[in-house]
């Protein structure tokens, strides 16, 4: 089972990343943006998704993907962490999550972390 650990291991490894709290809550940010929050009592994360993406999730896998209801109008999604198969499916959660709040000098610096699609 993944948890807040893992999550933290995961960012912190991704480029450019660092820790902040806010909120009362752990968030994590690259250069200067945030990409992950670790609410509830750090049991579940909240990463940026795509809207239509994130409604797509959660029709697909609703025990493991929500929209909380003061996110309904953002571009985020939250993820139940003991529903997270593996450390490779975290980390694709995660380096998605990073990918769209990176800058552009860092996707380009760092193609293997891939590129988010147009949409």
């Amino acid at each position: 089972m993944q948890d807040a650990d893992d999550v933290r291991r995961i960012c912190l490894s991704l480029p450019d990343t660092v820790e902040k709290i806010a909120w009362s809550m752990p968030t994590f940010r690259v250069a200067g943006k945030m990409f992950v929050t670790l609410p509830e009592a750090e049991t579940s994360m909240a990463v940026r998704c795509p809207k239509a993406e994130r409604d797509e999730l959660v029709l697909a896998e609703p025990e493991k993907f929500w929209v909380a209801d003061h996110e309904a109008g953002s571009a985020w999604v939250r993820v139940r962490l003991a529903a997270v198969e593996d450390a490779d499916e975290l980390r694709d959660i995660l380096a998605d999550s990073w990918r769209q709040a990176a800058p552009t000098r860092l996707l380009d610096a760092y193609p293997e972390l891939g590129v988010v699609a147009d949409g």
